[in-house]
């Protein structure tokens, strides 16, 4: 144990046993939901293709679907859009008005495309109704998707700052623009981190309102209802888990500064 400790303080330049502990506690923890999220990735993957693999009782395809609800709802501008994007996926988007459904659930008269249709269905008339929720979603989604991906990126400039102005005084650097970029890393992972709780809770509510339309449009049957309902709880599993990872990774990255911190003080004072 005290072995991988002290490697740890070497790596990241730390001279407390205590950060040194904390990082290793968490790097694991990242580790066991990490395999955790592997299963459920797993389970989520079975599901949903086993029920894109039966046919819905409605028999309308995903993009029927889509556009039935959206219609019935005053949301006729709304474009329903195949998507065989990795990225978006089965998404509803309030910049460009449509509701995307991946390529296998957009012709698909399943209970998966029943189910993603439905609920992305949804959000947009959530976001109609501006939903104070949904509101926050659409401000704040950017930052999902380039926070985290900012902090290498920030490190790299604060570091090159760093180097020239030190070149340009004859000194070593003191690498204080890398400390003031990174922590500007962390408040990025930080607000990444409370969006999805805000996007969770805004899935949530959506689900909800998509299982009410079906059963009020007579859309499913009970038994569908609960498979729908299973797909949705396994949905949330992975999102929770990914919230999990997401805020392990925070604190990581916060242990790394303070490491990194620490290690800087430990030179400046032995010079």
């Amino acid at each position: 144990m005290q072995k991988i400790i002290d490697l740890i303080k070497e790596y990241t330049g730390t001279t407390s046993d205590g950060i040194a502990i904390a990082m290793m506690v968490v790097i694991a923890l990242i580790i066991v939901f990490a395999a955790i999220g592997i299963g459920i990735s797993i389970v989520l993957w079975v599901k949903y293709h086993h029920l894109n693999k039966t046919k819905n009782s409605c028999g309308l395809t995903g993009e029927q679907v889509a556009r039935k609800i959206l219609d019935a709802n005053g949301l006729n501008k709304i474009k329903v859009k195949a998507t065989g994007s990795f990225i978006w996926g089965n998404s509803y988007s309030h910049y460009f008005k449509k509701v995307r459904l991946r390529r296998f659930t957009y012709k698909k008269d399943s209970v998966t495309s029943l189910a993603m249709a439905a609920q992305k269905s949804s959000l947009a008339i959530l976001d109609k109704e501006k939903d104070p929720l949904m509101k926050k979603r659409n401000v704040l989604i950017p930052l999902q998707f380039f926070g985290p991906l900012m902090f290498l990126p920030l490190i790299v400039a604060g570091v090159v700052i760093d180097l020239v102005i030190a070149a340009m005084n004859n000194k070593s650097p003191n690498f204080v623009f890398t400390f003031v970029a990174a922590g500007i890393g962390v408040l990025f992972y930080a607000i990444s981190f409370a969006l999805t709780i805000v996007v969770l809770k805004v899935e949530t509510k959506a689900q909800e309102k998509s299982i009410e339309i079906l059963k009020k449009d007579n859309l499913a049957t009970a038994k569908e209802i609960e498979d729908i309902k299973s797909l949705y709880k396994v949905y949330n599993l992975e999102y929770i888990n990914n919230m999990i990872l997401a805020f392990l990774e925070l604190v990581l990255r916060v242990l790394q500064i303070v490491a990194a911190a620490q290690g800087q003080s430990s030179k400046s004072s032995s010079n």
